[in-house]
């Protein structure tokens, strides 16, 4: 099997591209007149800076990110949520109409939605009943995509979201790296829960592998959805074509901020993860004890993944009672099943409760 290096991957005309250079890309230090960048010289809301343009390489956040998250900090790439971070890889690797890309399924559904917005064809390998790896099949698969060519077309991604996004379960990290060695794209792995679990990250893993590429974000444990802060942690070449690509003041300067004060309470996020786990271990064994719960799925990640026997029912009921849960019984390989985030002891308790009323 050819070994493709990450540059031989990428489309050819992202290689040859020459990145638009912003002016804070031209300028970083103090001075005491900015007039490059065509800013208002005032900031109606306050004396914060809000008037001027971010680092657009968010320098600061990458420093602190590397100090807590223990993530090097020159194989980074930040942005807009995760998604933007797919959305590139797409854009960088992928030709329309040509290549394809490899789920393994059900799995977080972003990746087929961009894939379709990229005129990008899918391939799916289904994992197994309890969400595990079919690596017989994957061998069969991965037989089969490896034959393309850059030229040709070929399947260049193949997204592993661990844990996995509706399941919560994590894919052991030799499982990964065997993949990862055998695909002959490049091999994404989603990190996005991997704070609420036990296993290592597949960063550690990059050594070996030398076409892996790891996403992680600030959205889960961090606590911070709306800030939106997606993170790419791969080899230097892609992180050199993602800051071509991306745009260049994708990362507001009051979402950096905001992420260096959420780093700068890492002890209190740690503490929460430590009260998540046991909230989930907790809202585990409590959903068991119910007459229309068939099956409870272990999750390394901060919801858990329901079989009921009428998923549909379940969640009219508890949104009659103000309460939220998502139904996934939709999704290919998840029938009848529901997914619960898990929410604050009160929170918890309120569902409970509902479900409790409706076991009568």
């Amino acid at each position: 099997m050819i070994e493709y290096k990450i540059k031989e991957l990428m489309r050819p005309n992202i290689v040859r591209l020459i990145p638009y250079s912003s002016a804070r890309s031209e300028f970083s230090g103090a001075a005491k007149v900015f007039l490059d960048a065509n800013e208002h010289w005032r900031d109606f809301v306050g004396n914060h800076g809000r008037n001027r343009y971010p680092d657009p390489m968010h320098r600061d956040l990458k420093r602190m990110m590397s100090k807590v998250m223990s993530l090097p900090e020159d194989r980074m790439v930040l942005g807009n949520g995760s998604d933007e971070m797919i959305d590139l890889l797409f854009r960088i690797f992928c030709e329309p109409r040509k290549d394809k890309v490899l789920l393994m399924s059900p799995t977080y559904g972003a990746y087929e939605v961009f894939a379709d917005i990229n005129d990008v064809g899918v391939s799916h390998c289904m994992l197994k009943d309890d969400f595990s790896l079919n690596l017989a099949n994957m061998e069969t698969i991965c037989h089969m995509v490896n034959n393309g060519t850059p030229e040709t077309g070929m399947h260049k991604l193949l997204f592993i979201c661990s844990p996995n996004n509706p399941s919560g379960n994590s894919f052991p990290l030799e499982q990964i790296e065997s993949m990862a060695n055998r695909f002959k794209g490049v091999t994404i792995i989603d990190e996005a829960y991997v704070d609420f679990s036990e296993r290592e990250s597949a960063v550690t893993l990059m050594g070996r592998c030398p076409r892996l590429v790891v996403l992680r974000t600030l959205s889960k444990a961090w606590g911070l959805a709306n800030a939106r802060i997606g993170i790419t942690v791969g080899p230097k070449e892609l992180i050199d074509a993602m800051h071509k690509v991306k745009y260049p003041y994708n990362l507001s300067g009051i979402a950096q901020e905001v992420a260096i004060e959420a780093l700068e309470r890492a002890d209190d996020v740690r503490r929460y993860i430590v009260f998540m786990k046991a909230e989930r271990a907790r809202l585990t064994r409590s959903l068991q004890q119910f007459s229309f719960v068939q099956k409870v799925f272990p999750s390394d990640a901060n919801f858990l993944l329901v079989r009921v026997t009428d998923p549909d029912r379940l969640c009219t009921a508890l949104r009659e009672r103000h309460i939220i849960i998502r139904n996934r019984s939709t999704v290919r390989g998840c029938y009848g099943c529901v997914r619960i985030t898990v929410g604050s002891a009160d929170e918890n308790d309120q569902l409970l409760g509902a479900l409790e009323e409706l076991e009568v």
